[in-house]
């Protein structure tokens, strides 16, 4: 067997890739600008380092918040175009607005325009280079997948959807098998005893086993995968990969071992963490009360003429360790919206009222809660709180849902910029998979992204 294998990059690899590049590419068009050009508002030298790392510091905030270093909408032209526009309209705007750190506005101020198209067309001819070389089929990662059939449909499906660069080539049953065993049509299965033969002739690059039950491989495929891992053969367990491709814990794969997939994140014990994320929640509470007082006067006039009915509503949720308390939101419904029972809100909900809908898109009517913050009910970030008549009924029908209420619940969280608002069973399932996540990899960094990721929401109206 060849041990020459295909090249490909990583998750983790493509996203520092389109860093560095988007920035390399912008400082070497303010280059060239500078020289070219009588272009004198930003040159590259060591005199304005400041302004130089300011503007990469912005290139990386807002081309964050704006989706740039979205592995999915990277891959795509259209959406990349639009997005490096947004971004860089935002950067050279909050470029402009901090003159302290950034140069002095030059006398000529048709070079800012230069400055705002060299932005966009550094970063557009990298990210054109970036969809037809590193995108392309020569750098996917070909996986070979090994499990029972029941398996394959699930895995298949979530890691389609998840990197553009990971390719399931086919699949082994490690089961034995017969003529009326069930087949899986979706992708192609070779037969056991061609295992070593597929691994050259069809490039592999990884194995991924994917077994319940590993005691039930059959021994033809077991013998081969020791020789391969005996070999050097990248050989991964299905739920390493599901969570880190897809940053969730796959909770439906779980079994008896379960105290192997929640070896919980050491910052819900550090107390360094608690105290700075404590400190966080106090300072972004008052300022986000603050936002509300300044615009409660439209609130008001907005809530009079769409809402007609009071302004704020409390609701019992679950809070840390299943303890109770009550949540402070701006009424978004018709009153009396469950008089015929509890039920889950759904996409366009007949009684969501036209600024209600507004108040939810925005996220404006989250704002309250920043009370129930401060008074150490919940927290900026962390699951989202559900209502006890719903934690009963999912917690009797999805395994660890209690879990998630370890931490203090959140304004925001994991689960809220990954995935839609949960309107059923199967979602609840979705978020609880990206809440176990949270909880598991909680970190400063983890804490960072979300943040911004939040910002991405409510800049694209995306609450419901």
């Amino acid at each position: 067997m060849a041990k020459k294998k295909g090249i490909h990059f990583e998750v983790s690899e493509r996203k520092i890739l389109l860093r560095i590049f988007d920035l390399a590419m912008v400082y070497f068009g303010v280059y060239l600008l500078s020289i070219s050009f009588d272009f004198e508002y930003i040159e590259v030298s060591t005199d304005n380092s400041v302004a130089l790392i300011l503007l990469g510091v912005y290139i990386s905030i807002f081309g964050t918040i704006f989706e740039l270093y979205d592995l999915q909408k990277a891959s795509k032209a259209d959406s990349t175009f639009r997005n490096i526009v947004i971004t860089a309209s935002t950067v050279v705007l909050f470029y402009l607005l901090t003159p302290v750190l950034s140069p002095y506005l030059p006398v000529e101020r048709l070079q800012i325009v230069y400055l705002y198209l060299t932005i966009i067309f550094s970063v557009l001819l990298w990210r054109i280079i970036y969809i037809n070389l590193i995108e392309s089929p020569r750098f996917y990662k070909r996986v070979l997948l090994v499990g029972e059939v029941s398996n394959i449909d699930g895995l298949v499906k979530a890691f389609g959807s998840t990197d553009p660069n990971y390719k399931i080539v086919g699949f082994i049953n490690s089961e034995s098998s017969s003529e009326d065993s069930v087949r899986y049509k979706g992708i192609k299965e070779f037969e056991a005893k061609d295992f070593l033969q597929i691994i050259d002739r069809e490039k592999i690059s990884e194995i991924l086993v994917a077994s319940f039950n590993t005691e039930a491989i059959i021994t033809e495929v077991y013998h081969d995968l020791m020789l391969l891992l005996e070999r050097g053969f990248k050989i991964r367990d299905y739920t390493q990969v599901y969570e880190e491709l897809l940053q969730k814990v796959p909770v439906q794969f779980v079994g008896k071992d379960f105290y192997k997939y929640f070896p919980f994140s050491r910052s819900n014990e550090n107390k360094l963490y608690i105290f700075f994320q404590r400190g966080f929640d106090v300072f972004f509470s008052l300022l986000g009360l603050l936002l509300g007082v300044l615009i409660l006067p439209i609130i008001l006039v907005g809530n009079l003429i769409g809402n007609k009915g009071p302004l704020f509503y409390s609701q019992e949720r679950v809070g840390r360790n299943g303890k109770p308390f009550q949540i402070i939101k701006l009424r978004t419904m018709v009153e009396n919206a469950e008089e015929n029972g509890v039920k889950w809100a759904q996409k366009n909900d007949s009684r969501i009222t036209a600024f209600g809908m507004f108040l939810r898109r925005s996220r404006l009517d989250e704002i309250p809660q920043f009370i129930n913050v401060l008074k150490g009910e919940m927290s900026i970030i962390g699951p989202r709180p559900e209502r006890p008549f719903f934690v009963n009924e999912l917690s009797r029908i999805i395994p660890f849902y209690e879990t998630r209420h370890i931490i203090k619940p959140g304004l925001t969280g994991w689960a809220q910029v990954s995935t839609r608002y949960g309107s059923s069973i199967d979602d609840s399932l979705t978020k609880l998979q990206y809440d176990l996540y949270y909880i598991k990899h909680r970190s400063v960094f983890l804490d960072f992204s979300i943040s911004i990721k939040t910002l991405s929401t409510i800049l694209y109206y995306r609450g419901q």
